[in-house]
């Protein structure tokens, strides 16, 4: 009896146990719903380590940018749980490589997540050189702040950016740092921060604020302020943010409105205004996006009232992030997003407006790009220097910029293919590039301009080929230098073949052949006999000149005969001439044989008894069309 209370007493203990754990989990999940990732992470590691604790520490560890530990996390998740784990871990696990640089392995994941091959180091040297600038960056030098971001220009030398230098605010859970507040400074030539005021109590609460975007004329703010309340969504409790107006009346900020396309049930952020200040564009994960937070624009009406808000559509947008969307005076769209092919984290992308569409992105490059996340990216076009912010460092800091055209992208190889003596543009031509060891790099046909252009390196050897059927091909040899020539003009002229050998006719049905003497063949053979040798020399000695050159062969007979008997002669005629240039050194892949027996003949005998002998040997006959 005492054997069985044992065994009762330890079954009520493992199931306090388990009702005891369960109830500690609903406490720290709260957290984690909250984005309490920091607290959150602290306890998960005291818990026993199940698919739920472990799925939830390893994302507190990688939103709270603790990439180490979340890869060691992560890997622990995938040897316990493996197929059982949803998908979406294994974009997080790859982000979390890509932070610490561990392509390969995120490569694996990614292609896991997508369902295509990834291969991230190729991307990030096609990348370098082809993204349209370099950028040299230099640190915002801050004092008395741990975490600033989201420089933005104000007037002619003033700037306004989010800070959490404001200790006397209460932390935020995420990182437990100081909640957010906009300031205005002035910025040094040399990047320093200085007369750094915070802006009034109306535009600072006891909220997050941060993004400001103000008017050229410095009378109109915009900027997000988050929720003092949490709403429960779905899955998580949230405090969502929204832009706010405000607007600058005798020296004093007032008027501060959230804009009335704003909710409580989902965030809008990030405002950025049109050079023309017609237009805003912003972040938001309202309905109808592509999963997570899209980019959107409204319109900004003349009597202060605002449009619908409009998806920018999925040429930008993602399943996944696209945030800090800014708008240059040269309609340029520059924004962050991790949906994107990039480095790792947010990556700044440009998108040029071509007839009010948007094309697609193009990654800004590892001068700008880390491994981490890069955000908050403006410029003034013009000066070729703006701002960014980035957590490389390992908190949110500001940095200046200075950019020049990408070198790698001034090198290049253009020209046009036109036929040597007519100048006729030889519209679809081949147009082959070639490297040093005579590898293909690039071709293309060009089109109706016969232009064509291929992006090529410093330093190196290349030559450019021009194809065209029944035209000689001419081959361009040329190197780069990057001290010297950087772009290669080169005109491709190419000659007919009918233009170059007399022997060479182009026919009225655009066909071009090889006229020969006549071939004559014994009754009923096929036999080249000498005569047609010699004839036939003539076609070897023009094909090993061209060693481009390919040639079909074809016989044709009169109608005199049996359909089948003369079709079937044709054939072994034609195959006949073929092994007999082949037997002379012509490689057989630039031949083809064909026999059309009376199928095609040049007058009216087109059949038996209407015509006389001379008027019959006509049809009878090989020939030799040029292929290419």
């Amino acid at each position: 009896m005492k054997k069985y209370l044992y065994i009762l007493a330890g079954l009520l203990l493992v199931s306090g146990m388990a009702h005891a754990q369960k109830k500690n989990l609903k406490r720290v999940n709260k957290l984690f719903e909250m984005r309490a990732y920091k607290d959150a992470a602290e306890i998960y590691e005291t818990k026993e380590r199940n698919q739920e604790v472990l799925q939830n520490l390893a994302d507190s560890y990688y939103y709270n940018t603790s990439l180490q530990k979340a890869i060691k996390t992560y890997r622990e998740l995938f040897v316990e749980y493996g197929d059982s784990i949803d998908i979406d871990y294994h974009f997080r696990f790859a982000q979390a490589l890509k932070g610490v640089k561990e392509y390969k392995e995120a490569d694996k994941h990614l292609k896991r997540y997508y369902n295509k091959p990834f291969n991230t180091l190729a991307f990030i040297e096609e990348t370098d050189k082809t993204t349209p600038h370099t950028f040299k960056l230099k640190q915002i030098e801050n004092r008395n702040s741990s975490s600033d971001f989201g420089l933005s220009f104000y007037g002619e030398n003033k700037v306004a950016f989010a800070s959490a230098r404001n200790s006397e605010n209460p932390s935020y859970s995420w990182n437990n740092l100081p909640y957010l507040d906009l300031y205005s400074a002035t910025i040094t030539s040399q990047n320093v921060l200085e007369d750094i005021q915070p802006f009034s109590e109306a535009i600072n609460t006891s909220s997050h604020e941060s993004n400001a975007v103000i008017s050229k004329d410095g009378k109109t703010m915009y900027f997000n302020r988050t929720n003092t309340t949490r709403k429960k969504t779905d899955e998580d409790r949230i405090a969502h943010i929204k832009i706010y107006k405000a607007e600058l009346i005798d020296s004093i900020w007032t008027n501060v409105k959230p804009l009335p396309f704003t909710s409580n049930s989902y965030s809008t952020e990030h405002p950025a205004l049109s050079k023309d200040e017609k237009t805003l564009y912003f972040a938001s994960d309202m309905p109808g996006t592509y999963g997570s937070f899209d980019i959107y624009k409204v319109s900004i009406n003349d009597d202060g009232t605002y449009g619908e808000p409009e998806n920018l559509g999925e040429t930008i947008n993602t399943k996944h992030r696209e945030q800090f969307p800014f708008i240059s005076e040269f309609n340029v769209l520059y924004f962050s997003s991790i949906g994107h092919q990039g480095y790792g984290g947010l990556d700044v992308f440009r998108s040029n407006l071509v007839n009010d569409t948007f094309d697609k992105p193009v990654n800004l490059g590892s001068s700008i790009n880390s491994n981490l996340d890069d955000f908050a990216y403006v410029v003034r076009e013009k000066t070729n220097k703006g701002y960014v912010s980035s957590n490389r460092t390992g908190y949110d800091r500001l940095f200046g910029f200075a950019r020049t055209q990408n070198p790698l992208t001034m090198y290049q190889v253009e020209g046009i293919v036109q036929d040597l003596n007519s100048k006729e543009l030889l519209t679809g031509s081949l147009v082959t590039l070639f490297d040093e060891s005579d590898t293909v790099i690039q071709d293309t046909i060009v089109g109706d301009d016969a232009y064509y252009i291929f992006k090529i390196e410093p330093n190196k050897k290349y030559k450019v080929r021009g194809t065209r059927k029944a035209y000689i091909p001419q081959d361009v040899e040329f190197s780069t230098d990057s001290k010297g020539l950087v772009q290669h003009n080169i005109y491709l002229n190419l000659e007919s073949f009918a233009d170059a050998e007399e022997r060479v006719k182009e026919k009225e049905d655009g066909n071009v052949q090889v006229e020969l003497d006549k071939i004559y063949f014994d009754f009923d053979e096929a036999i080249i006999r000498e005569d047609a040798a010699i004839t036939l020399n003539v076609l070897v000695d023009l094909m090993k000149k061209y060693p481009s050159m390919e040639v079909e062969v074809s016989a044709h007979t009169d109608a005199r005969g049996p359909d089948q008997y003369n079709l079937d002669l044709s054939k072994r005629r034609a195959a006949s001439t073929l092994e007999y240039l082949v037997s002379q050194g012509i490689e057989r892949n630039r031949l083809k044989s064909i026999g059309y027996g009376e199928m095609q003949p040049l007058n009216e005998c087109v059949k038996e008894g209407i015509c006389d002998d001379r008027e019959y040997d006509i049809n009878r006959r090989c020939e030799f069309t040029i292929l290419k």
